[in-house]
C-alpha cells in the first residue's frame, strides 16, 4: 500500500516537438497514474502542442476511473492559431473534456506564454516536466518552479 503525500495539484511543462528527443509517453502515463494514486487531484495543463497535449490525454484517460480534475490554462484565446491542423483538432477535443478552462489574457501579447508558464508554476504543488534543452518555455518554467521551491519530476 502506498502512502499519500501532501501534493494535491500538479502542472505539466515540456517541449512542443517531441520526435527529436527520447520521449516516452508510457512513462508519462505511469507517472500521472502514480501521482493520482498518491493523492494528486488537480492537474494544470498549458495545452501547448507536444508534451502538454500528451499529458492532457493521459489525465483525461484516468478521469474515467478516478475523481480528478484537468484545468486548461491558456495564455490567450488564439493559442492554437499556429498549431498544425491535426494538433488543432486534438486541442479542441481535449479542451471539451477539461473540467475548467482558464484564459489568462484576452489577447496575445509578447510575454503571454511566460505569464501562462508562471501561472502554472505558481498554481501547482509539483511540476512534471520533459526538459532536454537549456532554452525556451519549459526551461523558463522549470527554473521558475525551482525558485518557488516546487517539487519537480523530470521525465
Amino acid at each position: 500500500m502506498t502512502e499519500s503525500f501532501n501534493y494535491k495539484k500538479c502542472a505539466f511543462s515540456g517541449h512542443r516537438v517531441l520526435s527529436c528527443y527520447d520521449f516516452d509517453a508510457a512513462l508519462l502515463d505511469r507517472v500521472v497514474l502514480n501521482l493520482i494514486k498518491n493523492g494528486v487531484e488537480i492537474f494544470y495543463c498549458g495545452m501547448a502542442q507536444g508534451f502538454d497535449l500528451t499529458a492532457a490525454e493521459s489525465v483525461i484517460e484516468h478521469k474515467r476511473e478516478y475523481d480528478i480534475k484537468l484545468i486548461a490554462c491558456l495564455p490567450c484565446p488564439e493559442q492554437s492559431k499556429t498549431f498544425t491542423a491535426a494538433n488543432r483538432e486534438r486541442y479542441e477535443k481535449l479542451l471539451k473534456q477539461c473540467d475548467e478552462t482558464l484564459v489568462l489574457s484576452d489577447e496575445y501579447y509578447k510575454g503571454c506564454m511566460h505569464a501562462r508558464d508562471r501561472y502554472l508554476a505558481e498554481s501547482c504543488d509539483l511540476l512534471v516536466c520533459f526538459l532536454r534543452k537549456k532554452s525556451g518555455g519549459t526551461f523558463y518554467t522549470v527554473n521558475y518552479a525551482k525558485k518557488l521551491n516546487k517539487k519537480i519530476i523530470e521525465l
